[in-house]
């Protein structure tokens, strides 16, 4: 006779493996608060990007994402925010 468990047979939660990459690039052209301000919610309301931190004054955006960055809508952002992203840091 064998026993069964008391969740035999019940499907379990799904597991979500949830993905994060964090990135930084160089910025030029920032130099005040509303700088930091002006590039953090231009990047922030991108899909996917999850926190942003502003350091003006190393030129660096350092950028969260809920997976892969995505390098092109990141520089548009920054470019439409009156800055430029030169490269990853």
């Amino acid at each position: 006779m064998s026993r069964r468990t008391p969740d035999a047979g019940r499907p379990t939660a799904a597991t979500t493996t949830t993905y994060a990459a964090t990135t930084t690039y160089a910025v030029s052209g920032m130099s005040c608060g509303h700088c930091r301000t002006a590039v953090t919610e231009a990047v922030g309301a991108l899909d996917d990007v999850t926190s942003v931190d502003v350091d003006v004054p190393g030129g660096q955006v350092t950028v969260t994402t809920g997976g892969a960055p995505d390098d092109t809508a990141i520089a548009a952002a920054i470019d439409d925010a009156g800055y430029t992203l030169t490269g990853r840091a």
